[in-house]
């Protein structure tokens, strides 16, 4: 919806807030529930109310708990009945810098000042251990903005006496615990203050009216913070960033300029502007988004800007390359088929408005950013939050290698007249593990970014992994694929509650990436056999329909399991071991016994 894209009238939306809802209701298709807690140090309201709408955007559709106001650690600490009833997914901590009790008076000595500073911190992480311990989900927590003065001007920040040096050395020590704690989230406060500038930040007069922790048209802008950590925990971020090529990463139309006369480098203005671009590209690249381009160029001309020695962003930096004549739309459809994502995993970067509006109106479901020059690329792009980062793996530093190479694997499958030739020339072995420490990240990640094989869609923290992992009732499994292009990762999670002689699998999932390689049915191969050494009689299937799984909605017949029973919108299904065929697929088998 263009009211909540970046530059968005913080004002407006709040005026036009119960329309904004109403309308983001009636145009999203189906939504991801998620109950949220935020404990307030400050007035929330309007902080839930502008969350709401940014998360509606987003396909999350929230519930809140709102504490009382100032009650947050009271809350957090020893508990609240209708917080426990409530049982959030998700747990907010919405303080600042006037929930400080501890500050230093200027007569303090260092040794005093210190024992202030790991009491205040205490405090805090004795509330995020309570709660975890209690609600096991995710915790997001504000670090601290500074106030609009400094009583001690420039020495504030470097004194021990100085409240901003104090507000600094607190925040290191939340962000130490953030490194350790995978669960644990830091809503960047003290940048969006900055972004916003404190003289419009901090509003003094709101809080003496209304106990707001900043000014009335500051909220938005920290709500879409709050809700963009909120969606990529809940794997709703873009994957891709599509970009044009002439006025886009460079400046000028290399087909008339030619290459030499491109605007790209740090010897003019205004090719450092391009060049800061590319290089927040490559960064966003480095860190697992998949780059593309979308030009209408011919292609031997585009790839000789690529190779321009001041180029950043070189071709092999892109997973797909589409500099053709045809129209971008049509360039959209075959990219999101060749990579097997959605056209929602997309952003598109392109200086032309005609293009960006073709591609808006045929595609709706593709973000296209409203950039039209060079120095609104980098900051759009970024204040959009379209990559926000919560998780970082191994598999996202390697993903534009896996894709490449992936593509590579497609393109020599256009040799092969037999489609099973080509799968057996592909050298596949698949390594299955259970639940294991190493991959409990990666499995959680999974089962909040896959959509389309994903047969439950459900959506799982770390703790639901360990939780399910120290289970004696449950099997846990998840695989590796390799072949002989590229190692995949772990691309699969499986997971059932065994039952008397039967085992219920509440849990299948598999990475796009690896579609179409009958990784399924060598792992029911290897489930059917697991199952049936120690007794297990039956294997039920469920699948829960979602706007995107569709793919799968006849997973289990093709299994050849029997239709059982549906109940609401669950569908289950059976399968008598001792009647299984198996498949036997051109994939080899391991299991991980270290």
């Amino acid at each position: 919806m263009d009211y909540l894209d970046v530059p968005f009238n913080a004002g407006l939306l709040i005026r036009k807030k119960k329309s904004i809802k109403k309308e983001l209701l009636s145009s999203v298709n189906s939504f991801l529930c998620k109950k949220i807690a935020i404990l307030g140090g400050s007035t929330t309201q309007e902080v839930a109310d502008q969350m709401e709408l940014f998360l509606l955007n987003y396909g999350i559709k929230p519930s809140f708990y709102q504490s009382d106001f100032g009650r947050y650690y009271e809350d957090a600490v020893f508990g609240n009945p209708v917080l426990e009833e409530f049982n959030p997914d998700i747990i907010y901590i919405h303080t600042s810098w006037r929930n400080i009790s501890k500050f230093p008076d200027y007569g303090d000595t260092d040794d005093v000042i210190s024992k202030n500073l790991v009491e205040e911190f205490d405090k805090f992480k004795r509330m995020w251990e309570q709660l975890f311990s209690r609600f096991h989900c995710p915790i997001i927590q504000n670090n601290f903005d500074r106030p609009d003065y400094r009583v001690l001007g420039n020495r504030d920040i470097w004194d021990s006496h100085g409240r901003s040096n104090f507000i600094f050395r607190l925040n290191s020590m939340f962000y130490d615990y953030s490194q350790k704690k995978e669960h644990f989230f830091i809503n960047d406060l003290d940048y969006i203050s900055a972004d916003i500038g404190l003289q419009n930040w901090d509003d003094h007069k709101s809080w003496a009216l209304y106990k707001y922790a900043c000014s009335i048209n500051s909220i938005p802008y920290l709500a879409k913070s709050v809700s963009d950590i909120i969606k990529s925990i809940f794997g709703k971020n873009k994957k891709v960033l599509s970009l044009d090529l002439d006025n886009t990463i460079w400046g000028g139309v290399i087909g008339e300029d030619g290459v030499n006369n491109i605007s790209i480098g740090k010897e003019t203005a205004v090719g450092q502007v391009y060049s800061s671009f590319q290089e927040y590209c490559r960064g966003l690249k480095n860190i697992g988004t998949i780059l593309t381009i979308n030009s209408k160029n011919n292609e031997d001309t585009a790839l000789e800007g690529l190779n321009h020695p001041e180029n950043i962003l070189k071709k092999d930096d892109f997973v797909c390359i589409k500099t053709n004549w045809n129209s971008k739309d049509k360039n959209f459809i075959e990219t999101s088929k060749e990579l097997s994502l959605g056209l929602d995993s997309f952003v598109f970067v392109d200086d032309n408005p005609s293009e960006r509006e073709i591609v808006k109106k045929l595609l709706p479901e593709v973000s296209v950013l409203n950039a039209n020059q060079p120095n609104e690329y980098l900051n759009l792009l970024d204040h959009s939050g379209f990559f926000e980062v919560t998780y970082l793996t191994k598999e996202d530093f390697a993903k534009t290698e896996q894709y490449s190479l992936r593509m590579k694997a497609i393109t020599e499958s256009y040799s092969y007249t037999d489609y099973t030739e080509y799968l057996s020339n592909l050298n596949m072995k698949a390594t299955i593990y259970s639940f294991e420490a190493p991959y409990i990240q990666r499995i959680a990640q999974l089962t909040n970014k896959t959509n389309q094989f994903n047969l439950t869609t459900l959506r799982c923290s770390d703790s639901d992994i360990e939780k399910m992992h120290n289970s004696k009732d449950r099997l846990c499994l998840c695989a590796r694929l390799v072949d002989k292009f590229v190692d995949n990762g772990i691309v699969t999670v499986i997971s059932g509650i065994y039952k008397d002689d039967c085992l219920e699998l509440d849990l299948w999932l598999m990475s796009c990436r690896v579609l179409k390689r009958n990784l399924e049915q060598a792992l029911m191969d290897y489930i059917v056999k697991k199952v049936t050494s120690i007794g297990i009689k039956k294997i039920r299937g469920i699948y829960i329909p979602s706007n995107r799984n569709s793919i799968v909605a006849d997973f289990y017949k093709d299994m050849g399991f029997s239709f059982l029973y549906q109940k609401e919108s669950i569908f289950y299904w059976e399968l008598n071991t001792d009647e299984y065929r198996l498949n036997n697929p051109p994939i080899e088998i391991h299991e991980n016994n270290s």
